[in-house]
């Protein structure tokens, strides 16, 4: 009879155990957080490339070395029908030197990149960089893709 009663009791323990395990569970899991991550790494892996500055243009092709800069440039696009943009804004030729002076952070000693399609005339280009040497602006350059 003691066996019996023993083993009763171990049953039932058995079953508690059970119970208590069912409770809350401590730990988090992460599986859902990376995968989350891993998406919004490949959006922005897929994005990056397109998300490039101001207006889609033809640039001309060349093998000047690129310029090493640590801050960003001001970046005038001049289109193919000689069109001027600061970033995706359209500016006049009265505009375009009160413009960059509104977004330079050092005043005139900022760098301004001008990117002309490789269509627009060449005299349209000069211009511009008239324009913006006229206003101030000593460090001017053009912008070319690498030759293939």
């Amino acid at each position: 009879m003691a066996m019996a009663a023993g083993a009763g009791q171990g049953g039932t323990k058995r079953r508690r155990r059970r119970g208590r395990r069912s409770g809350a569970i401590n730990e988090i899991n992460m599986t859902p957080f990376i995968d989350v991550v891993l998406v919004l790494l490949i959006i922005f892996m897929v994005a990056a490339p397109m998300m490039t500055v101001g207006v889609p243009l033809d640039l001309p092709q060349s093998k000047a070395s690129p310029l090493n800069s640590d801050v960003k440039p001001i970046t005038l696009s001049i289109r193919q029908t000689g069109q001027i943009f600061l970033g995706e804004d359209e500016l006049t030729d009265d505009t375009i030197v009160q413009k960059l002076t509104a977004s330079a952070k050092n005043g005139t000693e900022d760098r301004v990149f001008v990117r002309g399609d490789k269509r627009v005339d060449y005299g349209r280009v000069a211009q511009v960089m008239a324009i913006v040497t006229g206003g101030g602006f000593r460090h001017v350059a053009l912008v070319t893709e690498p030759e293939h």
